[in-house]
């Protein structure tokens, strides 16, 4: 198979961590092409979808783990799949990446996840549609609905809706001297919805990653536990990783959406589950595949490739 990854400038990408070379590595040993594509590499000319596509050879060494042996520019469509692995922020070139990668999928080209599915769901407030796994939350761009949140709270984590990592995510309580700079910081005065969720005190044990791929719940979940004095668990902001196999509650509601989404074409989903509750629903570049198989050695990557193996 010839199998292209739109991803982030490759120098960039940390090999020994980074999840979408994790499956590059897989798909190679498994005989198949590699090929990268820049977002920026996309275009479309009279109604035909084009990337300008690097072929590579990659290799287990993480300081040196791809050559680039051949560059071509290329219709989407002559690949096998096209995996879109490009990391927020989701801007309006983000979108714009979406409906070439649709018109691309309406002309014959195998993309994962759906561009239109990646669109229509957003990461933070995907979780609404399962109200029966989430806990008290709130999105509003009023100060005052969101100061009657904290009240009736008391102890509340408040997130922009574009954000990823963890990054500029506060929790609030009802007596927080900052609350107001707060609030006025992340909604800039009421111009941006902000969402707010009841502090889940299970964070202690870890913001869990649970993966989903074509459908299929892995075993596995990457409990990421904050670090001292720290509320956020993600590992971007510090946080340490812990493999666990996933509870019976983490089953649940992996189970009742995995089918779902994979109806709707998101090949590669993660989802964050603290405690009893469902936090997030990641569509866009979801990760934590790498820190799983070396603690436990199962293989996320090899799953992906061998859903993508089983293509019609």
């Amino acid at each position: 198979m010839k199998i292209a990854f739109i991803v982030d400038p490759l120098a960039g990408l940390k090999a020994y961590k980074d999840s979408s070379v994790a499956m590059m590595r897989a798909a190679a040993s498994r005989g198949h092409e590699v090929f990268a594509i820049r977002r920026e590499g996309l275009s479309m000319r009279d109604g035909r979808v084009f990337g300008h596509a690097a072929r590579l050879i990659v290799t287990d060494d993480d300081h040196a783990w791809y050559a680039e042996v051949e560059r071509m520019d290329a219709e989407l469509r002559e690949f096998d799949a096209v995996l879109m692995r490009q990391d927020p922020p989701f801007d309006f070139e983000y979108v714009t990446a979406t409906w070439l990668l649709e018109r691309a999928q309406a002309q014959g080209a195998k993309i994962f996840n759906d561009p239109r599915a990646i669109r229509d769901h957003s990461e933070k407030l995907a979780i609404t549609e399962f109200p029966q796994f989430m806990a008290p939350t709130l999105v509003a761009r009023s100060a005052a609905d969101l100061d009657a949140f904290i009240d009736e709270f008391g102890d509340v984590v408040l997130k922009p809706l574009d954000g990823m990592g963890g990054s500029s995510v506060f929790r609030v309580r009802r007596d927080d001297p900052n609350r107001n700079v707060i609030i006025e910081t992340l909604s800039q005065f009421g111009a941006r919805s902000v969402m707010a969720q009841r502090y889940i005190p299970e964070i202690v044990d870890g913001d869990k990653r649970v993966l989903l791929i074509a459908g299929e719940v892995m075993p596995y979940a990457l409990a990421r536990i904050p670090k001292a004095g720290e509320t956020r668990g993600n590992l971007a902001a510090g946080g340490r990783g812990e493999a666990r196999p996933i509870t019976a509650r983490e089953r649940e509601i992996a189970e009742t959406i995995a089918p779902l989404l994979w109806q709707r074409g998101l090949l590669i989903v993660g989802l964050d589950v603290i405690g009893e509750h469902l936090t997030e629903i990641n569509v866009t570049s979801p990760t934590c595949m790498v820190e799983i198989e070396k603690q436990t050695g199962f293989s996320v990557p090899a799953k992906v490739v061998e859903a993508l193996e089983t293509l019609d």
